[in-house]
């Protein structure tokens, strides 16, 4: 028998090369077989346990430890309103957390923990809710589940994504405005069929971060949101996530007491003695009752994920969402105080890429306007401002899969809140450098 002609041994071996492509190797797919299988008996175990009428727990966590290496907009100073250090370059416990879920038939709990030291050491219940669903098998998600208590709040995408889970350390900066604290009371009804999520809420407005009234409802009327998404496979590796969200609510705006006349002394002549032309009357004046006001917002979210051999997933994702007088944690809204409707508007765009399973790279852009109706004076004429906040992020991170991850983030923020040495409005910069280390377990 004779070897083939050397011409042959290039298309030979091309096409075994081919064949290698397509089909898995063997070992790759005998483990994803015995994956499989250990995923489909654990679903029946539990749905044995369930059936049973046996109490199902689980714990777990994560433990968030930054250290800012560099912060431009860092001072060796104290903030004269409030006595807090303006030193942001410094160590800190980001979260903590300590997460218990439980099930017994259709009948299912979340109680989670949060200690933190980002305003010195600090512990709070962040998560704790109670839910009811159909069917009680480990089907996700299910037909119909409703939860009461201290919920995520359903809006959008990133609102909504863990933060164990997202490649960047902090959310945009529309959802941070937005949503602060991401979590807030009331109820909520959530579920799909097929490929088909929906998500409806009652709350009542004031999210955990909420700069004003975190947590507590100073009005009656609550505020209605939802959100209508699809999340499908379009082929084997490309994964699509479509949502459009809403909400309609009602924001408050506290009143005055009533104030007594009073008399103001200055001592113009510095001479430290009382003249009568240095005395002036301070008129009191009336108590105004407090007031709500209506607010809402309207947002879509995309999100399409892509398993590239050999490398891992890529997600590109991003959000845009129009409100109007729902600031709540950067500038609060009041459109009583400012005599008008507050237009709202913010949109990032995100890119993360899976460097085989032990690594992460991302970029995003987020710019968020909390008035588009703003105007500064010009001499004598009324001009428009501008003053939207924007964030250039670019994170590295090295992971342990399912255990540990450690990123390496910098962030370009400006904003145009500055004023030049004429007054002129200017472009304040603030870059950032921060390392996270970052456990689950």
């Amino acid at each position: 028998m004779h070897a083939p002609p050397r011409t042959l041994w290039i298309p030979l071996l091309l096409g075994a090369s081919l064949a290698s492509a397509d089909e898995p190797p063997p070992d790759l797919a005998e483990r994803v077989a015995r994956l499989e299988r250990r995923v489909e008996a654990q679903a029946a175990e539990l749905t044995l346990l369930r059936g049973a009428g046996k109490l199902h727990l689980a714990l777990g966590g994560f433990v968030q430890v930054d250290g800012v290496v560099y912060d431009q907009a860092s001072q060796d100073e104290l903030n004269p309103s409030t006595g807090a250090p303006l030193n942001e370059t410094r160590f800190l416990i980001r979260r903590a957390r300590l997460r218990a879920e439980a099930d017994y038939r259709f009948i299912s709990a979340i109680l989670e923990f949060d200690g933190n030291t980002i305003s010195g050491p600090t512990a709070r219940i962040t998560n704790a809710e109670v839910s009811i669903q159909w069917p009680a098998g480990p089907s996700l998600p299910p037909y119909l589940m409703g939860t009461f208590g201290l919920l995520r709040i359903p809006f959008g995408f990133e609102v909504q994504e863990k933060d164990y889970v997202r490649v960047f350390l902090e959310r945009s900066n529309i959802i941070r405005a937005l949503f602060p604290g991401e979590f807030d009371l009331g109820v909520r009804v959530q579920g799909g069929w097929r490929f088909l999520r929906y998500q409806i809420a009652a709350l009542n407005g004031h999210p955990s971060g909420d700069k004003q009234f975190a947590l507590r409802d100073p009005a009656q009327s609550k505020d209605f949101l939802g959100r209508l998404g699809v999340d499908t496979r379009v082929v084997p590796r490309v994964g699509l996530q479509v949502g459009l969200s809403g909400l309609y609510g009602t924001g408050f705006h506290a009143g005055t007491p009533a104030t007594k006349s009073t008399i103001f002394w200055n001592d113009a002549n510095l001479d430290g003695q009382v003249d009568p032309t240095e005395l002036m009357g301070v008129l009191g004046q009336p108590a105004t009752p407090s007031q709500t006001f209506t607010r809402y917002a309207f947002g879509g979210d995309a999100r399409v994920t892509c398993a590239l051999p050999r490398l891992g997933e890529l997600t590109l994702y991003g959000e845009v969402i129009w409100a109007s007088n729902l600031d709540r944690g950067l500038i609060p809204a009041d459109p009583v105080g400012a005599g008008r409707d507050l237009r709202e508007f913010g949109w990032y765009l995100a890119v993360t890429q899976e460097v085989t399973r032990f690594a992460l790279v991302g970029v995003r852009y987020d710019r968020y306007d909390p008035d588009a109706d703003a105007t500064d004076r010009a001499g004598a004429r009324l001009v428009p401002r501008d003053q939207t906040f924007s964030t250039l992020a670019i994170a590295l991170a090295g992971v342990w899969p399912r255990y540990a991850r450690f990123t390496l983030e910098w962030d370009h923020n400006t904003n145009a809140l500055g004023r030049s040495p004429t007054g002129a409005p200017a472009t304040l910069g603030g870059e950032m450098v921060t390392l996270r280390a970052q456990v689950t377990f």
